[in-house]
């Protein structure tokens, strides 16, 4: 046993096994979070908790975390190089909060409207909104500097003090009797900047001063990789915005199509762990001009993902109906060929999230882009399809995201053939060397 454990962790990027804990810790903190909500609420009021976790978590992440994965690029680039961090703390800083500042604008301004399409008029969970978004971009911003700089002990703390507290202001909110969708919205601003400032000293201690950054250099790919992240969250969430606006009405199946992705997409949240130590690793390798660790580590982690979509996805699909209605009080509308699609598509979705990685490091954000919104046209077409709305917005989960995987894999096997997964590489082989060249890059 402990010799298969070894090999396991040995197939792991660097870092991964420091961040495997606090990200144990966040994943199981959303169960928590939902669970106790679902237990708490009325069913109008969790279903507004669902739209609103669901906005966080697509609009949210597709927003602020492309911040935390270009930072991380540029930073462990850097390290390669020598170079100091906090030239490009100050300047991300800097740029994080004029994208924090729009997005709160454009919730105040529209405070009104969003509430009546969204909360049922709450203004409140507007407000809670963008608490919310203000606690993802402080801490992706700091996860991205951690993240470059291979500090993944205070990365892994912030995971796990961020969902401790997630955890316990849920049961908090529980045990105070508060049966207000408000309440348990706020714990999703109180604990990422709680969590931001616990591990903010340790981020401070390990910057250090360096050769200036320009603005071009930080910004070139953001715009691109922020597009390509939304369309993701797109493809990842729409299931719930989607019934929302094809079934208004229906608060049972809206709520409990949340709580089925939750539960199907239990291997993301330990894929999670993978994807900060992935990015710097395979930044570190291509920057090096390490083909064979680039190539060698896009394999081992497509095996890694793998068995994780069977892991999670076969217990998903024979359980599933049964343990969303213990865990979260959720009405019988869903089933098991319902789970299977969602578990299908949460691994097509693992892969294109690693593929999408291989790109970024390439500095190819326009063709990660294309690909993800190859996805999301497929999504849209089966989403507005006739048929039943649970069907239609489950099928196009998967079937969006299978649409992603193939469109990366076709690109990165036309344009940079030594990245495929699979591709063979003598010992030695360097990528300068290569179609993977900063020649093919720069195009």
């Amino acid at each position: 046993m402990k010799s298969l454990l070894s090999r396991l962790t040995a197939a792991l990027p660097p870092g991964t096994v420091a961040v495997a804990g606090g990200t144990v810790v966040l994943g199981a903190a959303s169960y928590v979070h939902l669970g106790v909500a679902g237990h708490s609420l009325s069913t109008d009021a969790m279903a507004n908790v669902s739209v609103l976790w669901t906005i966080v978590m697509a609009l949210g992440l597709g927003i602020f975390f492309p911040i935390e994965q270009e930072l991380t690029r540029i930073v462990a680039a850097r390290v390669v190089h020598g170079q100091g961090a906090a030239p490009v703390l100050r300047r991300a800083t800097l740029l994080t909060a004029g994208i924090l500042g729009a997005t709160l604008l454009v919730l105040a301004v529209g405070a009104g409207p969003i509430a009546d399409l969204l909360f049922r008029g709450d203004r409140g969970l507007v407000a809670a909104l963008g608490g919310a978004f203000t606690g993802m971009a402080v801490c992706y911003l700091t996860r991205g500097v951690l993240a470059g700089l291979g500090r993944f002990g205070a990365y892994g703390t912030q995971l796990a003090v961020d969902g401790g507290l997630r955890i316990a202001l849920a049961f908090g909110c529980a045990v105070a009797g508060l049966h207000s969708a408000l309440a348990f919205s706020l714990v999703l601003a109180v604990a990422p900047i709680a969590a931001t400032l616990v591990t903010l000293p340790a981020l401070l201690r390990a910057v250090e001063p360096g050769e200036d950054i320009a603005w071009r250099e930080l910004t070139a790919g953001l715009g691109l990789l922020i597009c390509s992240t939304l369309l993701s969250q797109v493809v990842v969430n729409a299931a719930v915005m989607s019934t929302k606006l094809l079934a208004p009405t229906d608060s049972v199946l809206i709520a409990a199509l949340l709580n089925a992705l939750v539960l199907a997409r239990v291997p993301l949240f330990v894929f999670g762990s993978l994807q900060a130590s992935l990015l710097g690793g395979l930044t570190a390798a291509y920057t090096a001009g390490d083909r064979a660790a680039f190539s060698a580590m896009l394999r081992r982690i497509g095996v890694v993902v793998g068995a994780l979509g069977l892991l999670g996805g076969v217990p998903a699909t024979v359980l599933g109906p049964w343990l969303i209605k213990v865990l979260f009080d959720a009405g019988p509308v869903l089933g098991c060929v319902d789970f299977f699609l969602l578990s299908a598509g949460t691994v097509a979705y693992m892969f294109a999230m690693v593929l999408g990685q291989a790109l970024m490091v390439f500095k190819r954000h326009n063709l990660q882009l294309l690909c993800w919104a190859a996805g999301t046209v497929v999504l849209v077409g089966v989403t507005f399809a006739p048929g039943e709305v649970a069907l239609r917005v489950i099928l196009a989960y998967a079937l969006g995201s299978l649409a992603t995987v193939l469109g990366m894999l076709a690109v990165l096997r036309l344009r940079f053939p030594g990245a495929a997964p699979g591709a063979t590489e003598g010992p030695g082989h360097k990528v300068a060397a290569s179609p993977l060249g900063a020649g093919a890059v720069g195009e």
